[in-house]
């Protein structure tokens, strides 16, 4: 089984920093990472969980921190997102091999903090010219050169992952949402938060970091 479905209160203690979370939007620059990508998924965010100051409870709060074409590199409350968020999401959760042994976590959060702190805007751009799969092997207008001076949603977190030490070799600007979830770095199912069933991850854990799979076309008639 690759999915299970659970609600968010059920899963929200589960959650680890650094667990992906993948978005299906059904806006019209959603629709069409959707459409480049041959995929369901058309954003991606990361877990970071947070102590509330001065709070001897042990209460917290989910954050994600993500790119987005509104705020940019930003934090914004999970439970937030899963009220107002129009569309599927799910949760990934990071593996414990990958976890135990190749994440440094602080090295991650640190990456990530650095691009938060300095504000950094979307690439809109390089997010559109990474969905072109199909031209990639030409290296045509479709191929991203590695660039960290914006980011777009999964090139943030791919980027941030290679800081950690979880992955290397990849250039995290040409990683779309959907390629994020195919790595082979995640827990066997991910979990089906909110929208609808029908729609799914495909192809998710099933590469290693860096390798891609090709868009499927309908064959010509």
């Amino acid at each position: 089984m690759t999915r299970k479905k659970m609600t968010y209160n059920a899963a929200r203690d589960h959650m680890m920093p650094g667990d992906v979370v993948a978005f299906g939007g059904r806006g019209s620059f959603a629709e069409l990472i959707k459409f480049g990508t041959r995929s369901d998924v058309s954003h991606v965010a990361v877990v970071l969980k947070t102590e509330i100051l001065g709070n001897t409870s042990g209460r917290y709060f989910n954050l994600l921190v993500e790119s987005t074409g509104s705020n940019g590199v930003a934090t914004v409350r999970f439970s937030d997102v899963m009220r107002d968020y129009k569309g599927e999401i799910w949760w990934l959760p990071l593996n414990e091999e990958s976890r135990d042994e190749r994440f440094f976590e602080t090295a991650f959060f640190d990456f990530l903090f650095l691009q938060v702190r300095q504000r950094k805007d979307y690439d809109l751009p390089q997010a559109l010219r990474a969905a072109l799969d199909s031209l990639d092997a030409l290296h045509g207008p479709g191929h991203n050169r590695q660039d960290f001076a914006r980011f777009f949603c999964s090139e943030l977190i791919a980027a941030a992952f290679q800081a950690g030490g979880l992955v290397d070799g990849i250039n995290a600007s040409e990683v779309t949402p959907i390629e994020l979830c195919n790595w082979n770095i995640y827990a066997p199912a991910y979990v089906h938060l909110k929208g609808s069933m029908r729609k799914r991850i495909r192809d998710f854990n099933s590469l290693e970091p860096g390798a891609r799979i090709r868009v499927r076309r309908e064959p010509q008639r």
